[in-house]
């Protein structure tokens, strides 16, 4: 069973990347804290009696859900502010990977940089949506295919073909916009 510290030392591990990957999937930022914040809770008050090797894969099986809930109620409530008003201003999207640049850069390197990291979050909308989930997790969030496939319900096989195909599209497209990797 997790000990308290034990919990605590994993959240406190945990936080960034989690808080990257909700804003990656649903790029409102205040949004992704809350989902965020509402999955730690979800972690600590349900399932924090598990043992601390299960922690990883119950908080990003928490973590998808809580996106899935999100978009839900996204859905929901865009379609009855669309019927109330005509008006219907929209919350800006914010860009995930701002902070990626490196304040000590020249401008015109941190100008190049965000250009290229805006490239690449285009790209990453593009995939299908199972595509984007694996390669994020493999790659973003560093999990294994084993942890991934228990996150995302489906084999490994299925986590290395949906990684492999989003890294082949993803090479393509950034190739076709002059990003060599």
């Amino acid at each position: 069973m997790a000990s308290r510290s034990e919990l605590a030392a994993f959240l406190e591990g945990v936080e960034r990347r989690a808080f990257k990957q909700a804003l990656y999937a649903v790029r409102i930022r205040d949004a992704a804290l809350d989902i965020v914040q509402d999955a730690m809770l979800r972690l600590a008050e349900k399932y924090g009696h598990r043992p601390a090797g299960e922690l990883s894969l119950l908080f990003h099986r928490i973590m998808q859900n809580a996106i899935r809930d999100w978009y839900r109620r996204h859905k929901v409530r865009s379609a009855w502010m669309v019927l109330a008003s005509s008006l219907g201003s929209r919350e800006e999207d914010t860009d995930p990977l701002d902070e990626v640049a490196n304040p000590g850069d020249h401008p015109a390197v941190q100008h190049e940089k965000s250009q290229v990291l805006e490239m690449i979050q285009q790209e990453l909308d593009r995939l299908p949506a199972r595509q984007r989930e694996a390669f994020v997790m493999r790659y973003l969030d560093e999990l294994n295919v084993t942890e991934t496939a228990r996150a995302m319900r489906c084999s490994e096989g299925s986590v290395k073909t949906h990684c492999s195909r989003a890294a082949h599209a993803l090479a393509a497209a950034l190739k076709a916009r002059g990003i060599e990797l």
